[in-house]
């Protein structure tokens, strides 16, 4: 009798963001987020954090193979921090970033999340939570 493995992922290694503006997203994240700018390939960007990264596409100048529909500010993106979300909402006040809506209980992918929203530079609706 043989056994199938049903293949399946494990965790996530990189997403891409499309975004108008490198140097704006670049900057962006780092200040409120607290990302390193990472140059790999060809000069390409991304913004690490943990072990995952995000690799930046500027719209219009997207490397194949690419989304179907690239485009700036479709994202909704959800970061999970050990900082209090009200530390947080602080920091972001000090940089001049309004938070759009929080603190509020929401569930993230293992149980319960608290969390504050805030909008990037190009509208990309950014998720900062702390584990309930």
């Amino acid at each position: 009798m043989s056994t199938t493995i049903q293949p399946a992922v494990q965790s996530l290694d990189h997403l891409v963001l499309t975004v108008r503006d490198l140097a704006a997203s670049i900057a962006f994240y780092a200040r409120a987020l607290g990302m390193q700018e990472v140059t790999f390939g060809a000069g390409r960007k991304a913004l690490a954090f943990g072990s995952q990264k995000i690799n930046l596409h500027e719209a219009g100048r997207e490397f194949e193979p690419k989304a179907d529909r690239p485009a700036p500010g479709s994202a909704d993106l959800c970061f999970l921090t050990a900082t209090p979300v009200e530390t947080y909402a602080a920091h972001l006040l000090t940089l001049g970033l309004a938070v759009i809506e929080g603190p509020v209980m929401r569930t993230g992918a293992q149980g319960p999340i608290r969390s504050i929203y805030l909008r990037d530079p190009d509208g990309n609706l950014i998720e900062i939570a702390n584990r309930a």
